[in-house]
């Protein structure tokens, strides 16, 4: 199982598509559709002898570190990994901003970590920051040569404004520092950023990059190198049989759950303070399960398993405006459904559920 430990909600980063967009989202009715809980400390105050007790029950956890920026709370990062050792396994989700502040013997512990970066300089600044993309690179450098072995995920966010996939993931790829990729849409998180003409346009374009990528990805295979691109390694396995599962790609509220600041367990780190999502605390003994119905009857679902939890159960778009993500979702499925006999005897082995995102 997964567990997403948030150790706090701040962030060193002002990025266009979360922190920008938030600040103007004040109006777009979630108050009274969920019930929020405003007892949440800002950074994490969990009991670390009854959160190592809760892992107990769980023969293989993994625990993730998350924000807001979990690094910005280094201390508790440390106080957790010292006092669980290797009794759990270790990931975690970053801004890439402070690898350089955390000392190698706990960074190293690692197994995966994923780390935003959205392309080249020019968009990655644009999107997170001047100064972020050489920073990030700066930083990725310095832990691989102090010693961190483990595998670094490109964790990447396509924004409206720019639908180039390809040529972004590509140019990632090419830098030979990231092991792995993966992105999401930037696409049904806020209602006041729907624009139907904009977003049409968007999906054009995207669609006509996701061909591009796919078919890139498919004749680097015929050549002997397999690029771990996670959308296409989790539908892909999907697919072709490989993978049984059927519910939601990233394993919210069934394989992977988050524990808040206070020591609530949420389906998803997204949802980390909506009593409708909590499924428990560190001293269930049984979680609740987290479904979407709202899937149902459609004819990708054993594929894509619903995109994502809270975009399903928030609905901030419009009707028409999340038909054009599912119709997205569909075409990347057919791109990859047609190239199916080229991949039948490769190796996509994948770790599941620590993070990346399946269904963009």
């Amino acid at each position: 199982m997964y567990w997403h430990i948030l150790l706090t909600e701040k962030c060193n980063s002002e990025c266009k598509y979360c922190y920008e967009k938030s600040m103007k989202e004040f109006d777009n009715g979630l108050d009274k559709k969920f019930k929020f809980d405003f007892t949440e400390p800002c950074s994490s105050e969990i009991n670390l002898d009854k959160l190592k007790k809760f892992l107990s029950q769980d023969k293989t956890p993994v625990v993730v570190f998350y924000g807001g920026e979990p690094l910005l709370n280094i201390s508790k990062l440390k106080e957790i990994m010292d006092k669980l050792g290797d009794s759990v396994g270790y990931c975690m989700q970053t801004n890439g901003k402070l690898l350089n502040e955390l000392a190698s013997e706990y960074m190293n512990n690692f197994s995966r970590i994923l780390v935003s970066i959205d392309g080249n300089r020019e968009r990655t600044d644009f999107n997170r920051g001047k100064g972020t993309y050489d920073k990030v690179i700066k930083n990725i450098k310095l832990i691989r040569e102090k010693g961190f072995k483990g595998e670094i995920v490109a964790r990447m966010t396509i924004s409206q404004e720019f639908p180039d996939l390809f040529e972004q993931v590509k140019n990632v790829l090419d830098l030979n520092l990231f092991d792995s990729v993966h992105w999401q849409l930037d696409a049904g998180f806020y209602k006041n950023d729907f624009d139907e003409e904009k977003i049409k346009n968007f999906f054009k374009n995207y669609n006509l990059s996701v061909n591009k990528l796919v078919n890139f990805w498919v004749e680097e295979i015929k050549k002997g190198r397999v690029l771990k691109v996670y959308p296409f390694f989790g539908i892909a396995n999907r697919l072709l049989g490989k993978d049984k599962e059927t519910r939601i790609q990233c394993g919210a509220g069934y394989a992977g759950y988050a524990v808040t600041t206070n020591g609530k367990i949420a389906g998803c780190p997204i949802l980390n303070n909506i009593k409708d999502f909590y499924c428990g605390n560190l001293d269930s003994k049984k979680l609740k399960e987290i479904k979407i119905e709202e899937c149902d009857g459609c004819e990708v679902r054993e594929i894509c398993g619903g995109r994502c939890l809270y975009w399903r159960k928030a609905k901030l778009w419009p009707e028409k405006g999340d038909k054009m993500i599912c119709d997205s979702i569909k075409f990347l499925i057919k791109e990859l459904k047609k190239n199916l006999p080229s991949l039948e005897s490769v190796d996509l082995e994948y770790e599941k559920y620590f993070g990346p995102e399946i269904i963009p």
